[in-house]
């Protein structure tokens, strides 16, 4: 199959490893807010992704990382008089509520950021040995200047990369950083918030030192697939790359980068800033599991998705048909074969999991049954292919 490369901006050919199985990292949640249509939309994506591997008989090994030490989890906590570590293990049981809701398969591994502190400690150490951090008043930076490559990902210049970084929570007045573009690897704690050992004093990690402990320790040096949302292309990820790949040597440290299209609400972008969040356990209250899955599939990933109410019932009416094909009864006349069906379908997912094309060959298949049972044709062999195609898409039907 070939999938989008957000790196080298073209569909790239993964074939499946025929020794191993496929390593998937899939930046997960901060744990408040959650779990809204953005966060759905891009888990359904890699939930997609999962079934058709193993579909294909390929074993995959997926971890999503729960990003329980940030800064908007400690200001919401301290906004709302709760402790930290309540409000991260309320908003992932939230979390996790919604995956069994939606049928979202767990993934294989699925850490939580304050649990692995000691898997980050020697990487920043390494860094600094290697020369591409630096240690100041107990806070360790890393030095964007030592990697002639930092950003690729995002194709922008430094002014532009600066700019982007400030929105998403770069400090670039930090008078303790030799370049305004640095990014934290550990920091001294604020008053109040958590804090741990380390050589350099009590503290806590930068974001993005994370997300690349977890993925090295639980999938190893170099992965397959690494996705999340278009957001960060930059500088989460462009972040991950420059940080690890000195430390374990190996390039790159991902085949493909995959993300997803930002979420937006009757035309306005759907944010935690902005207040109009639009939450999974709401929108299950007013629509199945299914109508949902074949809304949120009906644009293509990586497009941006605009979230209105008044078109899921459009998906509600396709979900409905696919129940009454498949149980239309079938005739004894000639079978209806399925074959170049599965063909276009496939043919669909394979082509960067092009959601739009694969739903609308399940539509046509469910019409093509429906009037074949009632001109009598033998329609069995296509329900039961309509059926093992809509299960990729996971519908629980």
């Amino acid at each position: 199959m070939r999938l989008y490369n957000s790196l080298s901006r073209e569909k790239d050919r993964f074939v499946l490893p025929a020794d191993r199985p496929v390593t998937l990292y899939v930046c997960g949640v901060t744990p408040y807010d959650t779990t809204h249509i953005g966060h759905a939309r891009t888990f359904l994506i890699f939930d997609l992704l999962v079934r058709f591997l193993r579909w294909q008989g390929a074993e995959v090994r997926y971890c999503q990382n729960v990003t329980d030490v940030d800064d908007p989890l400690f200001e919401r906590a301290a906004r709302d008089g709760v402790k930290w570590q309540d409000l991260a293990a309320t908003q992932t049981e939230q979390l996790l509520a919604d995956y069994a809701a939606l049928n979202i398969i767990m993934p294989t591994y699925f850490p939580r950021a304050s649990e692995e502190i000691g898997t980050m400690i020697p990487i920043i150490e390494r860094l600094i040995e290697l020369g591409h951090a630096y240690v100041i008043e107990g806070n360790v930076y890393f030095s964007v200047q030592t990697d002639p490559d930092f950003g690729k990902m995002a194709r922008m210049g430094y002014d532009e990369l600066l700019a982007v970084a400030n929105q998403r929570g770069n400090k670039p007045d930090d008078p303790l950083k030799r370049d305004p573009l640095d990014f934290v690897l550990w920091q001294t704690g604020k008053p109040g918030d958590p804090t741990w050992p380390s050589p350099w004093g009590p503290g806590r990690p930068g974001w993005h030192i994370e997300c690349s402990a977890m993925a090295t320790r639980y999938l190893g040096a170099q992965i397959d697939i690494h996705g999340g949302g278009a957001d960060l292309i930059f500088p989460h990820h462009p972040c991950e790359i420059a940080q690890i790949e000195p430390v374990t040597g190996k390039r790159p440290f991902v085949q493909i980068w995959m993300h997803t299209g930002l979420v937006w609400l009757d035309g306005e972008k759907m944010s935690k800033s902005l207040g109009n969040l639009v939450f999974a356990r709401d929108a299950l209250k007013e629509h199945s599991a299914d109508t949902l899955r074949w809304y949120l599939f009906s644009q293509h990933y990586r497009q941006e998705f605009d979230y209105q109410r008044a078109e899921v019932a459009n998906a509600a009416e396709a979900v409905a048909l696919l129940h009454t094909a498949l149980d239309a009864v079938s005739g004894d006349g000639a079978p209806l074969d399925p074959d170049a069906s599965r063909a276009e379908f496939l043919a669909a997912l394979e082509d960067d999991l092009n959601t739009p094309t694969a739903l609308a060959v399940l539509h046509l298949m469910a019409r093509n049954t429906i009037s074949a049972a009632a001109d009598g044709a033998n329609v069995v062999a296509y329900q039961q292919t309509l059926h093992e195609l809509a299960q990729i898409f996971g519908m629980m039907l």
